[in-house]
């Protein structure tokens, strides 16, 4: 789950588009936070395990440098992970980018083809360990000033839930 989480993260933030990982309110923090754990939030971005306690990918950490991202600048986001049970082929994710309510990317990414795409260090299948990969990525320049919400959710072959993260980034002061 760990390895899958982390390949969902760089999903999210891998893409030009996806990248604009976007901010939400205060009341949803609050409201995530006394459902599913501690909100980690940074300067201009916040992250949050939005999955069920018996996923078998658990996120334990994601950071990103430069903090805050910059638009034009690389952004290299480092993910570490537990994962409980093997990512086999055939895992997905499902991510959504929205700005307010509206959605801007709506997409259904295959993990471990995406994993082979990036070249990452850690390839399907993926068997129980802790994992940390680092990816960086060039932001484009013309991100629009505006909070994003990313949330990307893993899914086993069989459309069992694995993981589950949502991101925001405030590209307002950017």
């Amino acid at each position: 789950m760990r390895s899958t989480l982390i390949f969902a993260a760089f999903l999210a933030l891998a893409s030009p588009t996806l990248s604009l990982v976007a901010g939400s309110g205060e009341s949803e923090q609050q409201v995530m936070e006394a459902i599913n754990g501690s909100v980690h939030t940074f300067e201009s971005w916040s992250w949050v395990n939005c999955g069920l306690s018996d996923d078998g990918v658990k996120i334990e950490s994601i950071q990103i440098s430069p903090d805050p991202p910059k638009p034009g600048k690389d952004l290299t986001v480092t993910v570490k992970a537990l994962v409980q049970r093997e990512i086999k082929e055939g895992a997905n994710a499902n991510v959504i980018v929205k700005v307010g309510l509206i959605n801007i990317i709506k997409k259904n990414y295959d993990i471990c083809e995406e994993a082979r795409k990036a070249n990452a260090t850690v390839q399907c299948p993926v068997l129980p360990d802790s994992y940390t990969i680092s990816h960086t990525v060039a932001l484009p320049k013309d991100i629009p000033p505006a909070n994003f919400n990313v949330e990307v959710k893993g899914l086993t072959p069989d459309d069992t839930d694995m993981f589950c993260v949502k991101l925001t980034a405030d590209f307002s002061k950017a």
